[in-house]
């Protein structure tokens, strides 16, 4: 069995969402490439080959994103608790939990509106669509449908770290609360 390696406290389940981040995105990814590279992944002839600075803003989305999904990997990851030494001004310093967990989640709405935008957009018959095959409009679904899963993915991973990193210190007397533990009693209300 193959190991992935992540800090000893997080749960399994959360290792394995967050490395299935990025493989969620890679299809797309390669998708876009493709169509960049020129294989025929769509029937858009009429609409010539695609310009330079569209070249570069296709690779770039492809990049950035894959990117950005890497970043997941950061909340089950020893870099996602302390900055690496080698970035500057951050490395070595304790990474903020709520200035992760916040950023995570903001993107998590992120993703949920580009998903929202793009649903309504085809349904609006927005923009000039994509001309292509039944087999083109096949591998267009099946390379593009795992994203769905990225924002879900991502909530989970960042729900857990931040139980992980608010909630794990352990407390004494069994890590268990009682109901009341630390506040006053209810003579000194009086």
């Amino acid at each position: 069995m193959m190991r992935i390696r992540a800090l000893p406290d997080v749960p399994r389940w959360a290792v394995l969402a967050a490395h299935a981040v990025p493989l969620a995105t890679l299809p797309s990814g390669l998708w876009r490439l493709a169509l960049v590279a020129g294989l025929p992944v769509t029937q858009d002839a009429e609409l010539g080959a695609m310009s330079a600075g569209e070249s570069v803003y296709v690779v770039s989305l492809s990049v950035v994103s894959e990117l950005l999904a890497l970043l997941t990997l950061g909340l089950v990851r020893s870099w996602g608790e302390v900055f690496p030494r080698w970035l500057p001004f951050l490395g070595g310093r304790r990474v903020n939990p709520a200035a992760a967990t916040g950023a995570a989640f903001a993107g998590v709405a992120g993703l949920c509106a580009l998903a929202g935008w793009g649903v309504y957009a085809s349904y609006a018959d927005l923009g000039p669509g994509i001309p292509a095959t039944a087999a083109q409009d096949a591998l267009l679904i099946a390379c593009y449908a795992p994203l769905a899963a990225w924002p879900v993915l991502l909530a989970a991973v960042a729900a857990a770290y931040y139980r992980r990193r608010r909630h794990g210190r352990k407390r004494a007397g069994g890590g268990r609360r009682q109901y009341g533990a630390g506040r006053p009693a209810a003579s000194s209300w009086v």
